[in-house]
Parts: C-alpha cells; sequence; structure tokens
C-alpha cells in the first residue's frame, strides 16, 4: 500500500528527479508508518482477541496506538493533505478521527472497568 499510493497520487513528479535521497525518505517514511498501523492493528485485536493477555499490557497497546493515531489526525489538522482533491482532506481527517475515537473509547472503557481478579 505505501508504494501503491505515491504512484496513484504521482507525488514524484513533485520532486526533482536529482533528489534521490528524498524520494528514498519518502517511500520509507510510507512504508514505516503505515506497517507500523497494520503491525499496531494486528497486535491489539491479538491481545483482545486471544485472550491471554492481562489488562495491563492490552491497556499499554491501546494507549500506544490512541498516540499513534491521534498523532496522525493531528498532522491532518494542522498539515491538511489532499487538498489537490474537494472534499478529500475531509474524508481523510474523518477517516483519522472515527479510528482515534474507537481506539480511545476502547481505552477508557478498559481503564473505568473493574478488574475481573479478586471480584
Amino acid at each position: 500500500m505505501a508504494l501503491f499510493v505515491p504512484k496513484l497520487w504521482n507525488w514524484y513528479s513533485y520532486i526533482d528527479v536529482n533528489a534521490t535521497e528524498l524520494v528514498t525518505a519518502v517511500r520509507a517514511i510510507n512504508v514505516f508508518f503505515s506497517l507500523s498501523q497494520v503491525l499496531f492493528g494486528l497486535l491489539n485485536m491479538l491481545f483482545v482477541l486471544g485472550g491471554k493477555a492481562n489488562r495491563y499490557s492490552i491497556i499499554v497497546m491501546l494507549a500506544a496506538t490512541c498516540i499513534l493515531w491521534l498523532t496522525r489526525s493531528s498532522f491532518q489538522l494542522i498539515y491538511p493533505q489532499g487538498s489537490l482533491v474537494p472534499g478529500l482532506q475531509y474524508g481523510l481527517l474523518s477517516a483519522f478521527m472515527i479510528v482515534s475515537l474507537c481506539y480511545a473509547i476502547s481505552l477508557i472503557i478498559l481503564l473505568f472497568q473493574r478488574s475481573q481478579i479478586g471480584v
């Protein structure tokens, strides 16, 4: 996916052909961030659905994922992407905020849930 988006939106046409380090940096950041999001999502699902993780580990994973998505949402607010296509930047912001809220609500529910041990 990380290599697909730059080609789809023709990102490299905006970068000087002599700036090979910049192209490499953009590609590396896209791959790293996309992989981080996918891995965090998979880990959250494995922790919650696997039944072997304790409450603390799930809280830590959800908190880290919340930070990741809230950072992404903040960047979309401060430095909006998708301004070339009308409505795209608002669609991206909406999607990022929805994902952020899903993780934040899950974290809040877990934080205020009583522990099942000793109840």
